[in-house]
């Protein structure tokens, strides 16, 4: 399975099967992070167990049961942390999808039980489940092209793609607050159309869907 293919084929997984990931699947996860945190100055970080990061009373009622691993989303403070954490993130969603993972974006968890490193100057900034799903989720409703464009004329085949393959990245309650435009150059920018809950997340998570799929870099 390609990223591509894997953004097709990826939903939101809550509910997981009692089991440990394998040790070869743990193995390439392991040295999946340690390439994007070298890529990108992040500090993400694999936790092999979970324990009770998701055994909130909030957590079952929304439907969290078994998760066996996570990555902890750490990094430098900055302006761009969270979109960072987002764009990067997203290439371990997709990467874990490939290997016969599921895995879902989790911005509540219990805080004080995540025992990852957390340098100076650094901050966590959500958690990623992963593991084998009970199932493999399902698609969830989407905004159309037009609610998330604003073009003047046609757009070209490379823009429709990014943004028909951002259409179906998760967002934070599915709220897709986000909007492409192309300037006179014919350069796609991304911006968040409205404040919402991890919005600068969100549009870490959608630009890389983006440029994934059309080839082009989005500013």
């Amino acid at each position: 399975m390609t990223e591509l293919e894997a953004i097709q084929a990826r939903h939101s997984v809550r509910g997981y099967l009692d089991k440990p990931i394998a040790p070869e699947t743990l193995k390439k996860l392991r040295e999946k992070v340690g390439q994007i945190n070298g890529e990108s100055g992040l500090h993400i970080q694999l936790m092999e167990e979970a324990d009770g990061v998701y055994g909130s009373p909030i957590s079952r009622l929304s439907g969290w049961r078994n998760v066996p691993s996570y990555f902890a989303l750490v990094g430098p403070e900055g302006p761009k942390l969270e979109e960072k954490c987002g764009y990067y993130g997203e290439k371990l969603v997709l990467y874990a999808q490939t290997l016969g993972l599921n895995t879902c974006w989790a911005g509540i968890f219990r805080a004080k039980q995540v025992w990852a490193q957390i340098g100076e100057g650094e901050r966590l900034v959500l958690t990623i489940a992963v593991g084998y799903g009970a199932t493999q989720g399902k698609p969830r409703k989407s905004k159309t092209f037009q609610q998330v464009t604003e073009l003047k004329g046609e757009a070209p085949d490379w823009f429709q793609k990014g943004v028909e393959a951002a259409l179906l990245a998760p967002t934070a309650v599915n709220q897709q607050k986000f909007r492409f435009t192309l300037d006179e150059n014919g350069e796609a920018h991304l911006k968040a159309s409205a404040a919402g809950p991890f919005v600068n997340v969100d549009l870490g998570i959608v630009k890389y869907h983006f440029e994934l799929a059309s080839g082009r870099t989005v500013k």
